[in-house]
């Protein structure tokens, strides 16, 4: 596609530094506003265009594709994950599809974190208190939380986000253990102090506090089940800052209410938007409406990868963050 200037629509609402640098490079449609587009929606735009710029919120699944037609050729996705695009499906019908790998690594980290320390140490119970007008002041028994330091992490998931929330944990003085698909090389675990365990069900009994920092694919999907949710400590607290659906969210609902689990702390829910709403009665549990990547750096570098694809692309050549469908 060498020398032609590309159709390209974009799903969502972007920084406004994206957008104005969209149109001076392509010929692009905007959305007006920010609602998520219908599915009827996302096949006429994919049917009008070269370059699609999705986001977690536009599920393109085979139908969709197949009603596509055969002009789309690239789905240049606006972030990392990619399990709502059918990749698959995309690549036996000639659509290349890349996405933002490595920009949010450091912000969801940091989220992670901070999540751990919300439900340890209490913190949106205190701000509840203080803002409900009715704190009486200091007591030496009072919001009693839990000390961090010298407390086990169990990191699901050690790529680049897994290995970003344990140099953070070994900071704060935690002891670094980890489950992955494959383990880390020696030099690797060494910087962070980590130790690997080839069985999730053994690590996720001894540790006290579970990161879940893997993709959502078939092989994840409730990798926390029931089962495995029994498994931890009742003392033990469960932080996601991944994919909602790699937990079982009704058992995990289930066992936080039986107290057989001590606290959770979720930035992602199993069905999107449409959360167990026994989860908000929890004083033990922490909802953030999917924050993890939400900084202006990473929205900004976000949009910058997707115009490297797309221009890469354009000139006749593979975008460097092309999604092989083996990854996930």
């Amino acid at each position: 596609m060498s020398g032609k200037r590309l159709s390209v629509v974009v799903t969502r609402r972007l920084p406004e530094q994206i957008e104005v640098r969209l149109k001076e490079l392509f010929d692009v449609r905007l959305r007006d506003d920010d609602t998520p587009l219908t599915r009827e929606q996302l096949v006429e735009a994919m049917r009008g265009c070269d370059v699609l710029v999705p986001t977690v919120t536009d599920k393109i699944d085979n139908p969709m594709l197949a009603a596509a037609g055969d002009r789309l050729k690239l789905i240049a996705n606006y972030g990392a994950g990619v399990d709502h695009i059918d990749v698959g499906t995309a690549r036996q019908r000639g659509i290349h599809v890349s996405n933002t790998p490595g920009v949010m690594t450091e912000d969801t980290a940091d989220m992670a974190m901070a999540l751990i320390l919300a439900v340890t140490r209490r913190i949106p119970e205190g701000l509840a208190l203080m803002q409900s007008g009715e704190w009486g002041g200091w007591a030496p028994t009072a919001m009693l939380g839990g000390r961090i330091a010298g407390r086990r992490l169990g990191i699901l998931g050690m790529g680049r986000i897994g290995q970003a929330v344990a140099r953070r944990a070994q900071a704060f003085g935690m002891t670094v253990h980890y489950h992955n698909r494959k383990r880390l090389r020696p030099e690797a675990e060494e910087k962070v102090g980590a130790t690997y365990w080839e069985s999730l069900d053994q690590m996720v009994s001894r540790v006290d506090v579970l990161s879940i920092n893997c993709p959502h694919t078939p092989s994840t999907f409730h990798l926390m089940n029931a089962r495995r949710l029994k498994l931890m400590k009742p003392s033990a607290v469960i932080v996601n800052t991944s994919r909602g659906e790699v937990i079982d969210e009704n058992a995990l609902t289930r066992m936080l209410r039986a107290g057989e689990i001590a606290g959770a702390g979720l930035d992602v829910f199993e069905h999107g938007t449409e959360f167990n709403p026994r989860l908000r009665e929890l004083p033990n549990v922490v909802l953030l409406p999917h924050m993890g990547s939400a900084t202006v750096e990473g929205r900004l570098e976000m949009g910058e990868k997707v115009m490297i694809n797309i221009r890469t692309f354009a000139d006749g050549h593979r975008p460097p963050d092309l999604v092989v469908p083996s990854m996930y």
